[in-house]
């Protein structure tokens, strides 16, 4: 079907080009919003009536009657219908939709995949510096840009997975204060460690169960080893240095395993203390200075930021010495750029929209080359998390905050990846964990998962009858899928590409959970309009070359949640029996 597009489109842009030059551009087709208007819409003669001079109806009603004409239309278009002021509708022959089915068989698992386009994309995400236990908000960063990441490698973009953080700022002191006291016996609540919130001196300890963990490990001298570092402890409670090494090894290890439990990796960890020791954060700074883009005053170092946009100059060095945030970051940008990367996109909470403003301005005030609206960046929400019909705030392993590993815990990695991928990222979320482990229709997961399941049972039993695989499909008579549901599913089988490319282009992976929502209702319908192991071979085949080019589609959308959907691939008859039961049942397990 996809190849039938585009012969429509190149047939309609040849029409379009003799009713004015350069009018081909315009040909495009959307769809309908009412699927009973047709299959393809196009508004190009509406575009074209006022420099034509004409009536847009007249207009669509010449290119109706010429696209006709023409041997593509006369072989897969049932008809064209105009509506309103000059809405071209147009409506395919079943045997177009069925293309699509012969199309997916024939590509496999790159269905829809761009051709390598010789150029990288850098996505840092997560980034969390190693002083807790990744919350929630952590995972709906991770999932974020975990999707992102994939969505740019379906459209040929090499992708580079970057974690940045800092082991030696202002949190990593209060991390090894703290870790030092429970080491020496000390526990929040003591004299020396107050918790009470009216304390201003209760924020500089952390309270989770997981620094006594920390302590203990130190004592014991234990090693603890990161995807980036290694460190093994010498027990002394008064080495101060050694404790904070030991600590932010310790920590780095437990979001590892957060992470791993995610089924995240990454290609590179990013420390910002290099930027200092590297040199780079100077550099900067001189080269800020040397381009006459500061000024002091009041014994700080300002940033001419509102120069680029910004609402007010910004301090780059305060009157201690000290860097501002935002300055090793703009440090670390030219630093990706210098690296090769043109493109970057930067998945944050939305507590850091200031930053966006004064790092772009930084990077143009650095004048390196780099392009004005460098890097993207991609802002969430933070996550409301539900349990029992109450907010849950609390987790015992973080002490202040519900944790990523609680929640995969309380749910499962896939749930957990659906979820906080169902809605746009700067949409506020909450996360039902009684949802999220419902077998019902109420459950997007459960609902996508057990279409996926249906399909599995389905070739399953036709493969246990003695049938073939999904490969033996390819060229079978596809004229039988010629019903009202399974023509929809093929049509929504054929937005596919276009969504992938959407997504990828707009930084946009809530789109992949729309589409296998919206698919497994399709395939719902499919599925209780028509039985698909019938008597008759030709019939049969053909659907179970629509169900087996489905299925793909499933696993095509869970690779890019980073889900494994194939082990619920045997554990049909679980959710076929709890739903509805009926005979395209297999051996069965638990769900979840």
């Amino acid at each position: 079907m996809l190849s039938v597009k585009q012969d429509l489109l190149a047939a309609l842009a040849a029409e379009l080009e003799t009713l004015t030059p350069g009018a081909g551009a315009k040909a495009a087709f959307e769809s309908p919003k009412v699927a009973s208007h047709g299959d393809f819409a196009c508004t190009a003669a509406m575009q074209l009536a006022k420099p034509l001079k004409l009536n847009p109806r007249q207009v669509a009603e010449g290119l109706r009657t010429a696209l006709l004409a023409t041997p593509v239309y006369q072989r897969w278009v049932a008809d064209i219908d105009i509506a309103g002021p000059g809405f071209i509708n147009i409506r395919l022959k079943p045997a177009a939709k069925q293309e699509i089915v012969r199309e997916v068989l024939a590509a496999g698992e790159r269905f829809g995949f761009q051709g390598p386009r010789n150029a990288r994309v850098l996505v840092e995400f997560v980034s969390a510096n190693p002083t807790g236990p990744l919350h929630v908000g952590h995972g709906r960063q991770a999932a974020i840009g975990d999707a992102i990441s994939n969505l740019f490698a379906t459209q040929g973009w090499s992708v580079h997975r970057e974690f940045y953080y800092n082991d030696a700022g202002v949190q990593i002191q209060t991390l090894a204060h703290s870790t030092q006291l429970r080491a020496k016996g000390f526990k929040p609540g003591d004299d020396c460690w107050p918790t009470d919130s009216d304390n201003p001196l209760a924020k500089n300890f952390y309270n989770g169960d997981y620094i006594a963990d920390i302590a203990e490990a130190f004592k014991a001298q234990a090693t603890v080893k990161a995807d980036d570092r290694e460190f093994t402890a010498n027990g002394d409670v008064e080495d101060y240095d050694n404790i904070r090494q030991f600590a932010v090894a310790y920590l780095r290890n437990e979001q590892d395993k957060d992470l791993q439990a995610f089924n995240l990796h990454f290609d590179e960890y990013y420390l910002e203390s290099s930027l200092y020791t590297s040199g780079r954060v100077e550099a900067t700074v001189n080269k800020l200075v040397a381009n006459g883009k500061t000024y002091e005053q009041d014994g700080a170092l300002w940033l001419k930021s509102t120069d680029y946009g910004d609402d007010k100059d910004r301090v780059m060095r305060k009157g201690d010495g000290t860097y501002t945030y935002f300055v090793p970051d703009v440090a670390y940008h030219i630093a990706k750029w210098e690296r090769g990367y043109s493109k970057v996109v930067n998945i944050q909470g939305t507590d850091h929209h200031g930053t966006i403003a004064r790092v772009r301005a930084g990077l143009q005030a650095a004048d390196v080359g780099i392009p004005q609206g460098y890097p993207d960046y991609v802002l969430h929400t933070m996550v409301r998390v539900v349990k029992g019909g109450e907010e849950v705030k609390i987790s015992k392993r973080a002490g202040s905050y519900v944790t990523l590993r609680d929640l995969i815990e309380w749910t499962s990695k896939d749930a957990v990846r659906f979820f906080l991928l169902s809605r746009k990222p700067d949409t506020e979320y909450t996360f039902d964990v009684d949802l999220a482990v419902a077998q019902n229709n109420d459950n997007p997961v459960y609902y996508v998962q057990y279409a996926h399941a249906r399909i599995c049972s389905v070739l399953r039993a036709w493969q246990e009858a003695g049938g073939g695989d999904v490969a033996s499909l390819k060229e079978v008579d596809l004229s039988p899928l010629d019903g009202p549901q399974a023509q929809a599913l093929m049509l929504q089988l054929a937005k596919y590409p276009d969504m992938l490319t959407a997504a990828a282009e707009g930084e946009a992976p809530h789109d992949v959970t729309f589409y296998l929502r919206d698919l497994a209702a399709s395939y719902h319908s499919y599925y209780d309009a028509e039985r698909i192991l019938v008597d008759d071979e030709a019939v049969k085949r053909a659907r179970l070359a629509l169900v087996g080019a489905t299925r793909l589609f499933f696993l095509h959308g869970s690779n890019c949640l980073h889900s494994d959907w194939n082990r619920y691939a045997h554990h049909g008859p679980a959710i076929v029996q709890h739903l509805r039961g009926g005979p395209d049942q297999c051996q069965a397990g638990p769900f979840y």
